[in-house]
Order: C-alpha cells, then sequence, then structure tokens
C-alpha cells in the first residue's frame, strides 16, 4: 500500500521548499522542488534533515492514527542507516 507524506518549509533565503516523501513496495522516495522551479529533485541519498522531518511528520500522524508503526519503523531505520551508505 502507497504511503504519501508531503510539508512545505521554507529555506534560508525565504524561498517555499516543497518536499514529498512516498513508501512504495517497502522502500521510500523523496523528491523536493522550490517554488518557481519547474522540475522536481529526486533523492537517490536524502538529506538528513528531510529524513529527520519525515520522522518527525509521520511521528506526529502516527499519535493521531494516521500512519502505521510499520512508517515509523522504516524511517527510524533509515535515519539509523543514514551515515553507513
Amino acid at each position: 500500500m502507497r504511503s504519501q507524506h508531503i510539508w512545505t518549509e521554507k529555506d534560508e533565503e525565504g524561498r517555499k521548499r516543497e518536499v514529498r516523501a512516498t513508501k512504495f513496495g517497502g522502500k521510500w522516495k523523496l523528491q523536493a522542488k522550490v517554488a518557481g522551479d519547474a522540475d522536481w529533485t529526486y533523492y537517490d541519498r536524502p538529506p538528513l534533515e528531510d529524513l529527520l522531518k519525515l520522522k518527525d511528520v509521520i511521528g506526529r500522524k502516527y499519535q493521531r492514527r494516521r500512519a502505521s508503526a510499520d512508517d515509523v519503523a522504516s524511517v527510524e531505520k533509515l535515519i539509523a542507516n543514514w551515515g553507513r551508505t
């Protein structure tokens, strides 16, 4: 089953940045786009800051029963293995 989480934030220069995290087939894929850009940036290795934000987003959704415990565990595993690859 597909799981998608989307959030926006502002970068240091005040530009709006949208991040999409999609879990499909047990694998997470992250992509980001700055407002005004035509193309999305697809990450083979997402930035650690985005993974930490994803953990926060999923943690809050899990408390409201809108995300699964498996999603929480898989993101924590990604963060734990981030420095090893």
